[in-house]
């Protein structure tokens, strides 16, 4: 996005936003399954993000599976596919402001689909992190698969009290 930073807490506000809109077609599913290419603002080792996306699923009543890819794999992620088309709509184009780079995307068809396109305003500073104390009670509530902890993370809301 231009003029925002790509950071963890940009990432949940978007995908805060998208829910928003597609809450009444896809609530009554139990699961929401992410999958994420592991870079630098969404690891599933970044306590910023896995902060948020708890937060996310509390506020959602979603359980919220995070699964990543392995590094170096990314061609196995449809969103590459979908970046690249985006980049061909482009041509080499200079976007060298917002309404260029919206014209662009909103023009942009990728499996015959045109995508939704948002800006988010706000700060969003880099650098945001919790201390290895301040992580422990979200670290309890991530479900690590035992089998590939960095790549398979389950995230159930928290029941309300009196269930």
């Amino acid at each position: 996005m231009f003029g925002v930073g790509e950071t963890s807490d940009f990432w949940v506000d978007a995908l805060t936003l998208w829910w928003k809109q597609a809450k009444s077609e896809w609530g009554s599913k139990r699961q929401l399954l992410i999958y994420l290419d592991n870079g630098p603002n969404n690891s599933g080792s970044r306590t910023q993000i896995l902060k948020r996306m708890i937060a996310f699923v509390d506020g959602s009543r979603q359980e919220l599976r995070l699964v990543y890819y392995p590094p170096y794999h990314s061609k196995y992620n449809p969103i590459k596919r979908c970046w690249s088309a985006l980049e061909q709509k482009w041509g080499g184009a200079l976007l060298n402001g917002l309404k260029v780079i919206l014209q662009y995307a909103l023009r942009m068809r990728w499996q015959s689909q045109a995508p939704t396109v948002r800006r988010l305003a706000g700060a969003y500073p880099d650098g945001m992190r919790l201390t290895r104390s301040a992580m422990k009670p979200y670290e309890k509530r991530l479900k690590r698969s035992p089998t590939l902890p960095k790549y398979d993370v389950l995230i159930r809301p928290l029941q309300p009290s009196g269930r």
